[in-house]
């Protein structure tokens, strides 16, 4: 039975509902999110194990290689977990460990304790599977574009339950559709990477946005990312798997231990696509890295201040991208970051040879209060290893901060689907628009040291308004014949009662 985008989403928020109060908000998404992800696994393989059963005999149907997605181990169905009425907590994770050992490369995907959630009891935790086993969630029944569009909602969800601590794992839509169109262009065997990946959103919308604006097969690329906290990055990895996508999202800090790399060189692995949205001015393990082996941080001699990673990440995501005089094709980058990263004084040493190596494309400058973790103004820095000719030696300053860019809503501000739009053709059409855009030349940046800060660029100030001196003079003529009426009008009551 089939059933609608609505329905599902409402089906799947009300999961949390059946464990609230027994768990904290913060850890909703660690009990609830495996769980759709493990339905959703079952159903399938029940599905094609019938169709196998068929088609090859009971002895050879449950062959690796016959399956699209993880093997489920016999007696580890949806279906065995639902009959278990005592111990459902051991029941689940027996079923994940099951899972795990007979898939290795879940290793790590599956990292919640049932056991240790004292207040999921067998009613709650039994409550949580019959509700989750009243709709299908194979693919015949929900296809898997729209269990992954309900799935990323519930991500969204949490992160909105969790206030200002989900914004560490979870960026809006609208910044994250946003970085996606200013790098298009993509193109089938396209490799994508998110070095703070947190739930996988920036990568699922490249995937969307291939697949719906482009008309492309986004099965035909691959996709990446490394995430420092394990938790979310077993949701990245869930959420790659149900999307059906190829890919892997790896556990550990992408400074200090990174995973994706070319040892044999010492090189970090290049990318087409880069698309990051990093803690803001975090702290990040300077010491340990004063001689790294990717020489990464080359950039000036002396590395960016521990207390302040911003350029550290910005100079890993460089080199994270192709280069066509090696790859036969250049890469782009769009990187969100807080303003300070355009003009902070001592970090111009950094600006210096981003520019002169003519990798910084454009940059468009946000509204502020735009994050459910930070209020700040940023902005999205947009690098390209192979810039057009027609682009070379340019920047484009985008002052996207202004209200007709975005709306204010209850507790932050949200960009427009007209300021989406605005920002994008003005960057495709390379266009100058006044007091919104403007390409400048890399001589008038050196003339200004290396300073990005926008306004520089694009005057920002709001336009005064016109004023007609004739009617402004004739509202002043009849204020003043007012006046000398009253006065008129006093001085006959005052001599009327005798005053002076």
């Amino acid at each position: 039975m089939t059933i609608s985008l609505d329905d599902l989403e409402n089906h799947l928020f009300k999961c949390a509902d059946i464990i609230r109060d027994a768990v904290d908000p913060t850890d909703y998404k660690e009990y609830i999110l495996p769980l759709v992800y493990y339905k959703s696994i079952s159903d399938e393989f029940q599905k094609q194990y019938a169709e196998n059963v068929e088609e090859y005999g009971e002895d050879f149907a449950r062959r690796n290689n016959l399956y699209d997605i993880p093997v489920v181990p016999e007696g580890y169905l949806w279906e065995d977990v639902r009959a278990v009425s005592d111990n459902v907590d051991q029941a689940l994770n027996e079923a994940f460990d099951a899972l795990t050992e007979e898939n290795p490369e879940l290793t790590g995907v599956f990292r919640a304790d049932y056991i240790d959630a004292d207040a999921l009891d067998d009613d709650r935790l039994g409550k949580l599977v019959e509700h989750l086993s009243t709709h299908d969630l194979d693919r015949d029944s929900v296809p898997p574009d729209m269990l992954g569009e309900a799935y990323m909602d519930l991500v969204r969800h949490f992160a909105e339950e969790e206030g200002k601590s989900g914004g560490q794992f979870f960026t809006p839509p609208h910044i994250v559709n946003l970085c996606v169109r200013l790098v298009d262009d993509f193109e089938d065997g396209m490799t994508f990477h998110d070095p703070t990946v947190g739930s996988g959103g920036m990568l699922i919308e490249a995937a969307r946005y291939y697949r719906e604006e482009q008309g492309g097969d986004p099965t035909k690329m691959t996709f990446t990312g490394q995430e420092v906290n394990p938790d979310i990055a077993a949701i990245a990895n869930m959420n790659l798997s149900i999307h059906g996508l190829d890919g892997k999202i790896e556990r550990e800090d992408s400074l200090s231990t990174p995973a994706f790399t070319d040892e044999e060189n010492s090189e970090l692995t290049r990318f087409d696509r880069v698309l990051a949205n990093f803690p803001f001015s975090a702290d990040w393990a300077k010491d340990d890295l004063q001689d790294d082996p990717y020489g990464r941080f080359d950039w000036h001699k002396k590395l960016p201040r521990a207390d302040r990673g911003d350029y550290a990440f910005i100079m890993h995501m460089a080199k994270q991208l192709k280069r066509p005089e090696r790859d036969e094709a250049g890469g782009k980058a769009a990187i969100v970051i807080p303003h300070g990263v355009l003009f902070r004084k001592h970090e111009q040493r950094y600006r210096k040879p981003m520019l002169e190596n003519d990798m910084v494309e454009a940059i468009v400058g946000l509204p502020e209060n735009l994050f459910q973790n930070n209020s700040i103004p940023s902005a999205v820095l947009v690098l390209n290893t192979d810039k057009p000719a027609e682009r070379e030696d340019e920047v484009q300053f985008i002052h996207a901060a202004d209200e007709a860019f975005y709306e204010e809503l209850s507790n932050q501000n949200e960009l427009t689907e007209d300021g989406l739009d605005h920002i994008v053709e003005n960057f495709r059409e390379w266009a100058t628009e006044e007091r919104v855009s403007r390409t400048v030349s890399l001589d008038e940046i050196r003339e200004n040291d290396y300073n990005l800060n926008i306004a520089l660029y694009v005057d920002t100030t709001e336009p005064e308004e016109d004023i007609d001196v004739e009617e402004e003079l004739a509202k002043l003529r009849e204020l003043q014949d007012e006046r000398d009426e009253i006065e008129s009008q006093m001085s006959q009551h005052m001599e009327a009662l005798n005053y002076e």
